[in-house]
């Protein structure tokens, strides 16, 4: 056998060299995940695909549950245009959700500052996630009763300091503020611990280097914190505008859309187009117009505010 002829047959073949390259076990590994993923899949199709289809399907039709739906087109949409209380329920949602996304975003961020320079305390931090924990209508009642006009504690605290009670849920102008209180009140310790980690990611050394050159704390947080939040508070303010304009427990359980339609916000006029007078055809083209709203506001603020890019890199 001459020299060449043993090398070669020293060699492995290419095949071989492929085979063994290969990570063993890899179709293994992609149907291990496909086994998890499967039944998220299937909640994803069951109970979100699947209904949002056929709620842009019964938007294009004249339906009550009790009959067969009757294709109409675009004729729901032509009704909402005309529709005054469409035009109310998009306004009172508006107004709501300037007031609860301003306030909660300023204290979260104030509250996540004040956790990240003089608390490590982790049962501290966990209160915060306390009233988020609480249930939406339960929430709701316990304030409906504190801030009740006859027997609440606050207008009795109001009263015993000399002032007049305020029907907080009652009066045209203090129901909106009321709402987005209570709901601020909820949400500020979620939102504030999804801030506090964003601001765990920003390098000590940024600070560091910014203290030797004499910048001062509030000069820090405006000229290094808010700069590197921006993804996070990208994400945040996706979240919670998301959120803010599908309010609907709170107003269900106090004011029911009233006094004078002044909180009849978006969620409960398509809950009271579909359960109260049985037009859900007309419903599901009011949730359609929600949908587009909420598809625009996400990628305007996302472009807006640069969320896939970060000043860390």
């Amino acid at each position: 056998m001459s020299t060449n002829t043993a090398v070669q047959a020293g060699r492995p073949s290419r095949r071989a060299r492929g085979a063994s390259s290969r990570p063993a076990g890899g179709r293994n590994e992609l149907g291990t995940a496909l086994v998890f993923i499967l039944p998220a899949l299937i909640g994803f199709v069951t109970f979100f695909l699947v209904p949002t289809i056929r709620g842009f399907y019964f938007s294009m039709t004249q339906y009550n549950i009790l009959s067969t739906p009757k294709w109409v087109g675009f004729a729901n949409f032509a009704k909402i245009g005309t529709d005054p209380l469409f035009w109310n329920a998009l306004g009172v949602t508006i107004e709501y959700v300037i007031l609860n996304i301003g306030f909660q975003t300023v204290i979260a961020i104030l509250l996540a500052v004040l956790m990240q320079r003089l608390t490590q305390s982790t049962l501290l931090r966990g209160a915060l996630l306390l009233p988020w924990l609480i249930s939406n209508v339960i929430a709701a009642m316990v304030w409906f009763w504190l801030l009740d006009y006859q027997i609440g504690i606050v207008n009795q605290f109001i009263e015993w300091t000399g002032m007049n009670r305020i029907a907080f849920f009652g009066d045209e102008f203090w129901a909106i503020p009321t709402i987005a209180f209570v709901n601020v009140w909820r949400h500020m310790g979620y939102t504030a611990l999804l801030v506090f980690a964003g601001i765990q990611t920003i390098p000590k050394y940024v600070y560091e280097a910014a203290a030797i050159d004499g910048s001062s704390e509030w000069n820090s947080f405006w000229r290094i914190t808010m700069p590197l939040l921006r993804p996070v508070l990208a994400m945040v303010l996706v979240i919670t505008v998301t959120g803010s304009f599908q309010v609907f427990d709170t107003v269900a359980v106090t004011t029911r859309g009233g006094p004078v339609n002044v909180t009849r916000v978006f969620q409960y006029y398509i809950y009271q187009k579909a359960f109260a007078e049985g037009q859900f055809g007309y419903a599901s083209a009011l949730s359609v117009i929600l949908f587009i709203i909420l598809a625009v506001m996400a990628a305007l603020q996302l472009r807006l505010l640069r969320a896939g890019e970060s000043d860390l890199a």
